[in-house]
């Protein structure tokens, strides 16, 4: 089935910049199209949306916390999705996930509406 696996998580003081990466070499074969995101979870709060990206027009979104300092980007081919991060903030520490599904309505925003989902990748601001 589809594997989700992120990596490039690590500690980092603010102010630098930290990539992370979803590896996902068979979600191709599985849709035609499809979408990516990024989700954080800190602890003891709600898992909550970061960024997401849709293979048709490479339409992107963003939270407004996030908006301006994070990118998000994926190769389709292999698939494999990104997320830059700049001028990471003590605020940005959480368990990082990568997410997939179908392109379909709703709010991309509800963790809900998500079908994969990776093991996670630790992100530490200080």
């Amino acid at each position: 089935h589809v594997q989700l696996v992120e990596s490039g998580g690590g500690s980092v003081q603010a102010g630098m910049t930290l990539n992370l990466s979803c590896a996902a070499p068979d979600l191709i074969h599985t849709y035609a199209q499809y979408c990516m995101g990024w989700f954080r979870q800190a602890p003891g709060e709600e898992r909550e949306a970061v960024a997401a990206i849709t293979t048709g027009h490479g339409s992107r979104y963003y939270v407004d916390s996030v908006k301006g300092r994070f990118s998000i980007s994926q190769d389709n081919a292999k698939p494999t999705l990104y997320l830059q991060m700049n001028a990471l903030r003590p605020e940005d520490t959480a368990m990082y996930y990568c997410a997939a599904d179908l392109v379909t309505g709703g709010d991309w925003r509800s963790v809900g509406l998500w079908s994969y989902w990776g093991q996670g990748t630790q992100v530490t601001v200080s």
